[in-house]
This record gives C-alpha cells, structure tokens and sequence, in this order.
C-alpha cells in the first residue's frame, strides 16, 4: 500500500512540474525563411524575460498551417512567409487578425562549386538553368510559399523575356530535386548535389550563398508592379482535401497572427510585441536581410489586440 502511495505521489508530482512548464512555454511554428532571424529574436527575447522559454518550429509556411488546422497541434504563435496563408488556412477558425510584418524577394542562389557560376547573370539565367550539365532545385508549392512563388517567377519570366514555353521548360526540369521547405535545398546545393534554387535572398545572404538578383518585374518585391505579378497564377491544395487555391503574383509580405486557442496567450503578446518592434524584433529582421513592413494595411485591424494595434493600420 505504501509503495502505490508513494508511486502517485511522485506521478502528481511530475504532472505538476509538466504542466509549470508548460505554463512557461511558448511554442511558436515559422516559415523555414525566418530560421534564422527568429533564432535570434528567441534569443534576444528570452533574455528580456527569462521566464519564458521559446520554443521554434520551422517548416513550409502551409505545412505549419495544417499544423494547426489539421493536426491540431498546439501552437501559440503562427509566423508565415506570405501572410495569405493565414488569411485562407488559418482566419477565422483558428485565428482572428494578422499583422503583415516584412517583405523579401526570390533570386536565383548558388555557391563558388556551382557549375556554370562563373557565367550566370541576370540577363542568362535561365538558359544556366536549363543547361542538360546543371541541376537546380525549388521547393514543394504545396508546402512551402517559397515554392509557389518559384513557379510565379518562372510564369513572369516568361512574359517578361517574351520566351513562350518557358515555364513549362524549367518546371519540368530537375523535379526530383522538390523538397518540402526551401531551406531544406541548402544542404544539396552545399554537397553539390544541385548547383542552383530558387530561393529567397535573405536566406542567401544569411547562409553566406551567392545570388543573382532578378529584374523586379519578377523576383516579386516591388509594389508598384502588384498589377503585372497579378497576371502570374498557380494552383495550389486548399483547405479541405480535393479542394484548391488560385494564388496571383503579388509582392512578397510576411504575417504573423497568435493562434486562438493559445495555450500561452500572454506571453505571445509580449513575443509579437518584441518582434514587431523597430528597435527589436525589427531590427533582426532587417539585419538578416529583409525590410520592414511596420506598420502595414491589414483587413483585419479590428480584431487585432489593442497593445498591438500600433503595429498595423486601417
């Protein structure tokens, strides 16, 4: 008899150390392209509240998304590489309001040992590309935005370079070398198994890759060219199994929203306010290669927290 008393007790107590824990954690799921500026932040942050520990989750921006829709895993805070993810995975089932927080670009990355290195630029990009002697890789467009926004830039080149059939060429090509998340192309670039991604540039400088830098009427980062990206379509699954999204060019805008069944809601206040701040979390941001969108126009102003008002307007 003593021992099951004893045995329980030492149970109740584990339980209660769990659930301390757990009241101390925040569990924060973000798109692969913000690894490493998030790191950072985690850092810098825990340090400002030491209480607090943050754990990081990375994956494809609609793969963390499902998550949470599907997996129904436990999350506090959602940190996407384009802020339409939330808005048709995520809003308003399972969040109420996204902040658009930074942008970035597509470019093509590539290292010292990639073949034809020392002939690419930004005018013969994709005749390297196609070359039978080199290998490229992108990631899943189902998974991952940095993979529906390579197919955009192939459908834009297209146009751009008045090269019908284009698209379909580069698309076709190298197929094998599709991951789930664009960071996940990095090691194969780096163990020469391919000699090119499509890529976002700030996970180019921040891994220390060469890059060619498109013409803006593709590498999807100016505003004023939101009309002609828009002629650039993909079809990609949507929420429910067998359904789909048409998603349109459009300049590249990051989002981050907390979930609505957050476990830790006062401590994902506190971290998106750290984030989304100039002299913070913005601040990061911008070090590791991408610009502020601080405050942007979001449609669902009203629904954002008063505290974090100040980061989004009407």
């Amino acid at each position: 008899m003593r021992k099951i008393i004893v045995a329980i007790v030492i149970s109740l107590i584990l339980n209660i150390g769990t659930s301390c824990d757990r009241k101390n954690e925040l569990i924060i799921f973000n798109a692969g392209s913000l690894s490493v500026p998030f790191k950072e932040i985690k850092m810098e942050f825990e340090k400002e509240n030491p209480h607090i520990n943050v754990v990081l989750e990375s994956a494809g921006s609609r793969k963390c998304a499902r998550k949470i829709s599907e997996l129904k895993r436990e999350c506090d805070i959602m940190a996407s590489a384009d802020y339409k993810v939330i808005d048709n995975l995520l809003i308003p089932e399972y969040a109420n309001w996204n902040i658009k927080f930074a942008g970035n670009q597509m470019a093509i990355v590539y290292h010292t040992k990639s073949r034809k290195s020392n002939i690419i630029n930004d005018t013969n990009w994709y005749k390297v590309l196609l070359d039978k002697d080199v290998a490229f890789g992108r990631s899943d467009p189902n998974s991952d935005p940095c993979g529906y926004r390579a197919v955009l830039v192939t459908e834009l080149a297209e146009t751009y370079y008045k090269l019908p059939g284009l698209k379909e060429n580069l698309l076709n090509k190298d197929v094998v070398y599709i991951r789930p998340k664009e960071v996940d192309l990095i090691g194969l670039l780096e163990s020469d198994v391919i000699d090119y991604i499509f890529l976002y540039r700030s996970v180019a400088e921040q891994h220390g890759l060469k890059y060619i830098i498109l013409p803006d009427s593709i590498n999807l980062s100016n505003p004023n060219l939101s009309s002609f990206y828009s002629t650039a379509i993909v079809e990609i699954s949507g929420k429910k199994p067998g359904e789909t999204i048409t998603k349109k060019g459009e300049p590249m805008v990051y989002g981050v929203t907390i979930i609505n069944n957050a476990p830790n809601k006062k401590a994902a206040m506190k971290f998106v306010e750290f984030l989304l701040s100039s002299e913070k979390g913005m601040s990061i941001i911008k070090k590791n290669g991408q610009q502020s969108l601080v405050p942007s126009i979001t449609s669902t102003y009203n629904n954002i927290p008063k505290d974090l008002k100040q980061y989004a307007s009407e």
